[in-house]
């Protein structure tokens, strides 16, 4: 099968930055004002997850009226934007940066797919929102990771069929939500991402064609001129 590869598409928290600390400071100050238990392995498991998912998760089950849900998920993203306004471009992922210049100087479009609501946000505070074409986040779709409907909506926009795109990834509901949209999936960081089609500890010495040819060898021709 010949797969010309017209786009990478990236997940924010934990692949383009880690804001992993920062949610958790948030999820954490909101969940001992209320009596909750929240610990760092809590945190872990909201990886690419929706804010109301994330709520839904620190509630376990427990019962909790809609007025309510909304001012704790309006506080506990209050407590996340005055964390970020300490976010400065050195907070990007090693690696990331170089990987979007030399994946634009190869031809290929580059989007954000993030779950995140404060995602242009962050791209503007790291000083790289001007290289993506695309950026989706939670505002665009009704249905957020695990449902594809981020990346169908990105890969709309950029004009690209799923089986053209690359996806990066670190959780297992983003790397489920990418392959149920078609495309293929690098998995990043240590977490179990058993779908993924690759995996990689991180970006910090990826490079296209290295990627491309990883992907190529797990069952498919991958095609690519080089720069332009």
């Amino acid at each position: 099968m010949s797969l010309p590869v017209r786009a990478f598409l990236f997940d924010l928290d934990g692949v383009i930055a880690d804001t992993t600390e920062y949610h958790y400071r948030s999820w954490k100050r909101l969940a001992e004002e209320e009596g909750l238990p929240f610990t760092r392995a809590d945190n872990e498991a909201l990886r690419g997850l929706s804010r109301r998912a994330s709520l839904n998760q620190l509630l376990r089950e427990q019962p909790l009226d809609e007025a309510t849900a909304q001012a704790w998920m309006a506080r506990k993203n209050a407590y996340f934007s005055s964390y970020l306004e300490q976010m400065t471009p050195a907070d990007l992922l090693p690696g990331v940066a170089q990987l979007i210049d030399e994946a634009r100087a190869y031809g290929l479009k580059t989007a954000v797919a993030s779950s995140s609501q404060n995602a242009k946000r962050v791209l503007e505070r790291l000083g790289v929102l001007d290289r993506f074409d695309v950026v989706g986040d939670a505002l665009c779709v009704a249905n957020t990771k695990p449902a594809p409907d981020i990346f169908l909506w990105v890969l709309e926009r950029l004009s690209v069929p799923p089986q053209a795109a690359v996806v990066f990834e670190d959780s297992a509901v983003g790397v489920a939500a990418a392959r149920k949209a078609g495309c293929w999936v690098v998995g990043v960081g240590s977490a179990d991402l058993g779908g993924a089609h690759l995996l990689l500890p991180t970006l910090a010495a990826a490079h296209v064609e290295a990627i491309l040819g990883a992907l190529a060898a797990s069952g498919a021709s991958l095609n690519l001129t080089g720069p332009e």
